[in-house]
């Protein structure tokens, strides 16, 4: 008899381990990759570099540090770049395989961002964010810090702060090149802009990069979207632009002769709700051309807690140069595709997955994707392109995932009142007793261009272990049902994804019989949370919610988030001095006296994206109004705490969310020991 499998509980986030950022040795295709895990006595994550044969036979450790990261072989495939972080601050080290050492290359004042061999293996091109000053030896960092200790900060940019790196520091990223053998340093590029993915040509003589450096003074950068192709030359000197300023440039790679390059870009026709495209240039430069559009996004849009590296979606030239390979987002799903200029995409990949990144070998055979489904994390997997056969080189997560009773989404399609044609999942309580009925949970995704996917996902596995029936959608504006629907909820916040998301709420109801219609709640973070908020001020179905990392006030929203400006003239259609009244009615706090269902607001401090005065403006009114609400903290955490924040406020969070659906609806099963309520 095999083993009765439990529950899963919100501590066991400890037990999962997630792997990234895999890297093909040229000669062995034996891959480099990152592997991480929570050091639960530190409440901190700990990574290292192991390397897994092209078989998946062998699986050892390559490096010792608990913070290295970013693998990448030199073209001789002896030595492994990475880069760790320690006392010295993110440095790039190099490990020499044979004599099993590493030593520390780098020694830039403000880190290492990204790094890339030159094809000959002598030299490293590396980014470090420096100020003008510090570049022209004016000032040195401890300088600068003194002068900051004695006076405010200044600042005249138009948006002076990002989510996650927090406020403008008056440093750039520029672009470097170190000698292997000698250290000697290199700066390539200066000047106010930010340089990104830098990439070698075939000869070496060149470096390409993304950056959105403007030369015309009346622009105003913070305000453009646009993003070109730039090259230098290998030992410095003037820019040359590649791409004509048309395009938001992502990604972009080469082609096998280097006449050239493929972007995946996207021209901002429709603002932030606009799918990405493939399109080529030359690599002298010129108007890019845009291949046929699909419904396919290309790129991974696909939001999970359980995904804790970029996303690498290439494009990846075949080597005849008339196509590229590239992951693209459809329909719930993230699958590795053949693009060609025109025509539909070539799915590559198959089942119900979500792909993230993606790695080529050097003889073009062999595709090494990362990929998760509804049965667990994410591993690596080894796709032959000659025989489409399919081998998991990595199952790190197996063993964990053995044990527990995991919940398997059911895909749901409708259509919805408005006419849409909405995709969505329904994931059953796998405790709940045969007879018995549920209480309903929706579920809404971030963005709001996004796309949630039947993935396995550690928050909504707890919801249903503890008892839900978890209802989660793609309402109008997600990305991966074509261009139309992801653009349809620009300018009209709270009018069809608000219908769409009540439509699916009244399609489950009908559908699924183990659902308690007198037991509903919903809950959400971000634009999710956003919604939530706006839900509950316009109904009265939900009896009760959650609200994480949210907006309440577009009014105030507009001055303190990093995008600010741009988000609520897209999504909403106005700002403060124009459109004051249009922006009051579509905020949730104009209608908060409406509100009848407890609220729990979770939200982290140091947001920058929805700062955490939108939370405490709900908060207030709620509280005022004498409504039942409790609002939660998270000091030092950013927008994605719920995804890679600290380990014990990740846990706390979701034993905190069944606690107060447990306490509002009245499920039925454990709920992996939840605290007690204030």
């Amino acid at each position: 008899m095999p083993e009765p499998k439990r529950l899963i509980e919100p501590e066991d986030l400890y037990n999962y381990s997630w792997i990234s950022d895999p890297s093909l040795h040229p000669v062995t295709s034996s891959v480099a990759y990152v592997y991480k895990e929570i050091d639960q006595d530190k409440n901190d994550y700990k990574t290292h570099i192991r390397v897994v044969t092209i078989d998946g036979q062998e699986d050892a450790s390559l490096t010792d540090g608990s913070k290295d990261f970013a693998p990448s072989w030199s073209p001789d495939g002896l030595k492994l770049g990475f880069l760790r972080v320690n006392e010295n601050g993110k440095q790039l080290w190099l490990a020499d395989v044979s004599a099993g050492t590493a030593a520390q290359l780098t020694s830039a004042k403000h880190g290492v961002a990204a790094f890339v061999w030159s094809p000959d293996g002598s030299a490293i091109a590396f980014t470090s964010r420096i100020s003008e000053e510090e570049a022209q030896g004016k000032l040195t960092k401890e300088e600068i810090v003194k002068q900051e200790s004695r006076r405010g900060r200044s600042y005249e940019r138009t948006i002076p702060k990002a989510e996650g790196s927090g406020w403008w520091d008056g440093r750039y990223s520029q672009l470097f090149r170190i000698e292997v053998t000698s250290g000697e340093v290199t700066q390539l590029t200066s000047g106010k802009f930010n340089v990104s993915q830098p990439v070698w040509t075939e000869d070496g003589s060149k470096l390409a990069f993304l950056s959105k450096k403007i030369d015309d003074s009346e622009l105003d950068p913070d305000l453009i979207a646009y993003q070109d192709l730039f090259t230098v030359s290998a030992v410095g000197g003037e820019l040359c632009r590649i791409t004509d300023h048309s395009l938001s440039i992502s990604q972009f790679s080469y082609s096998p002769d280097g006449s050239t390059i493929a972007l995946i870009a996207e021209d901002r026709k429709y603002g932030s709700g606009t799918q990405s495209n493939i399109y080529t240039v030359p690599s002298s430069g010129g108007a890019p051309v845009a291949w046929q559009e699909t419904d396919v996004q290309v790129g991974n849009y696909i939001l999970n807690d359980m995904r804790t590296a970029a996303v690498m979606p290439g494009p990846l030239f075949a080597k005849d140069g008339t196509s590229v390979f590239a992951i693209g987002t459809h329909h719930g799903q993230a699958q590795l595709y053949r693009f060609r200029e025109a025509g539909a995409p070539e799915p590559v990949s198959s089942g119900e997955r979500d792909i993230y990144q993606l790695e080529e070998s050097r003889d073009s055979r062999y595709f090494i994707v990362l990929s998760m489904d509804a049965h667990g994390s994410g591993e690596l997997y080894r796709l032959d392109r000659l025989s489409g056969e399919e081998l998991r080189l990595t199952s790190w997560n197996k063993a964990a995932m053995d044990e527990l009773d995991i919940s398997i989404p059911e895909t749901l399609w409708f259509d919805s009142t408005d006419g849409d044609r909405i995709q969505g999942w329904m994931m059953r309580p796998p405790a709940l007793p045969q007879g018995e009925k549920a209480p309903l949970v929706l579920v809404i995704h971030g963005g709001p261009h996004a796309m949630y996917a039947p993935a396995y996902s550690h928050e909504l596995q707890t919801l249903a272990s503890a008892g839900y029936a978890v209802l989660y959608v793609n309402p109008r504006g997600s990305f991966g049902y074509g261009q139309r629907f992801a653009q349809s909820c620009r300018g009209d916040f709270g009018g069809g994804d608000y219908r769409n998301l009540m439509d699916a709420v009244d399609v489950a109801l009908e559908r699924f019989d183990f659902i308690d219609p007198e037991r509903l709640g919903v809950m959400g973070g971000s634009y999710g949370g956003l919604m939530t908020n706006w839900i509950i001020s316009q109904n009265n179905r939900f009896q009760a919610a959650v609200s994480q990392r949210c907006i309440s006030n577009w009014l105030s929203f507009y001055g303190t988030s990093d995008i600010g400006i741009s988000y609520t003239e897209g999504i909403v259609g106005g700002n403060p001095w124009e459109q004051q009244g249009l922006l009051l009615e579509k905020s949730p706090l104009t209608y908060v006296s409406q509100v009848k269902a407890p609220v729990l607001i979770m939200h982290g401090e140091q947001d920058f994206r929805c700062p955490v005065g939108q939370s405490d403006e709900w908060y207030t009114a709620l509280k005022r109004l004498g409504k039942q609400t409790k609002l939660i903290r998270y000091p030092g955490s950013n927008h994605a705490f719920l995804k890679n924040g600290k380990p014990s406020y990740r846990v706390e969070a979701l034993r905190e969310v069944n606690a107060w659906l447990d306490k509002h609806l009245a499920a039925t099963a454990q709920t992996g020991g939840a605290p007690d309520e204030a």
